[in-house]
């Protein structure tokens, strides 16, 4: 499914199989999760994508050919991987590995990184190549884990390929939603109360481990979504109202998963002395003025850029220990515009996932 121009829908194409390259896995997608960020891009809302563009960035699939050097020990990849293994693909898909942020352990803010989906071509399809260096093993007893009724006997689930399916389409949201909502989640420190506005995909898997982690969480929610904040108390929200509502009590932190710059002033409001503001998107709506009594009290207003190799290592560490679980609905790949449309309208009930057929 291939975006031609901005502001149109996505064109089912016949493309020419891609060859992996040197240090890179081709890899046949099995499911592709969508995100916003795929609806920021298809709305001109994020700058100069390569066109034409196969969207896509949180990947499970299967690994068809492995490039040259991919498991040399070289700089091209300190990874071992072979035909047949399952891999995830996220959004960060190369970094230069020399610049002074790649230096620091800020490979995210690499001025020259590139990103799946968006600057090279993602999982919107059936095949895929990718950095081997930037792609995450998903072993068969890790993957059962994230599964409601899942088997967990890993040789069962080897041989079952309808809990395989089911549970490659579930790990699909941890890519992009559940690993750049725990950077988010990082953020905040040791903050016991968490404030998430906006209650969608990221916040509902980063909620899961905040309260695995003892924190209290504070659901800000569309007002009048009862649904939604019904929703946040069930997975254990200590508290639900709407974003134009103060909690009960001052928030030690708070993040913000809606694209919208006005929560950011309200957040601040909610806040405790010393508290953070976590803004966890990759686009959102210009922030409007607001006192500066707000921000004072050493208050904090930080953004989160992309990922770390790190943070998707500590996140498919933590996630299966908890479990953390995922609520999808899925499309056939020929369905992505419908996907989209859903997801734009807010009537998904659940992460929209792209299950592709082999």
């Amino acid at each position: 499914m291939v975006l031609e121009e901005i502001g149109t829908a996505l064109a089912l194409r016949d493309v020419p199989k891609p060859r992996p390259g040197r240090g890179q896995l081709l890899v046949r997608v099995n499911a592709c999760a969508i995100c916003r960020t795929d609806l920021h891009i298809v709305d001109g809302e994020l700058p100069n994508p390569k066109l034409p563009l196969i969207l896509g960035h949180q990947i499970v699939g299967r690994v068809e050919e492995v490039g040259d050097a991919v498991n040399q020990q070289s700089p091209i990849s300190d990874q071992q991987f072979a035909v047949g293994d399952r891999v995830g693909i996220p959004w960060l898909g190369w970094t230069d590995g020399e610049c002074p942020y790649c230096r620091s352990n800020r490979e995210n803010l690499c001025d020259r990184g590139r990103f799946i989906g968006y600057n090279i071509d993602g999982g919107y399809a059936e095949f895929t190549v990718a950095d081997a260096r930037y792609c995450f093993p998903l072993p068969d007893e890790v993957v059962a884990a994230f599964v409601s009724n899942a088997e967990p006997d890993k040789q069962a689930l080897g041989t079952s390929a309808s809990t395989l399916a089911q549970a490659e389409a579930h790990v699909a949201p941890l890519l992009c939603a559940g690993m750049l909502g725990y950077r988010s989640y990082r953020k905040t420190g040791e903050a016991r109360r968490l404030g998430i506005y906006g209650f969608g995909n990221a916040a509902h898997l980063i909620a899961q481990i905040a309260i695995y982690e003892k924190k209290e969480i504070f659901a800000f929610t569309r007002p009048g979504d009862k649904i939604g904040q019904e929703s946040a108390k069930k997975i254990g929200a200590v508290w639900a109202g709407g974003s134009n509502e103060m909690p009960p009590e001052k928030l030690d932190a708070a993040i913000i998963f809606a694209p919208v710059g006005t929560l950011v002033p309200a957040a601040l409001r909610a806040l405790a002395k010393g508290g953070v503001v976590v803004c966890g998107g990759i686009h959102m709506s210009d922030i409007p003025s607001f006192p500066y009594v707000d921000l004072w009290n050493e208050r904090v207003i930080t953004s989160v850029a992309n990922l770390t190799r790190r943070d998707g290592e500590e996140f498919l560490k933590l996630a299966p220990r908890v479990p953390v679980k995922t609520k999808i609905e899925t499309f056939e790949l020929d369905d992505a515009n419908a996907a989209l449309e859903k997801f734009r309208r807010g009537q998904l009930d659940g992460t929209a996932v792209l299950v592709v057929s082999s």
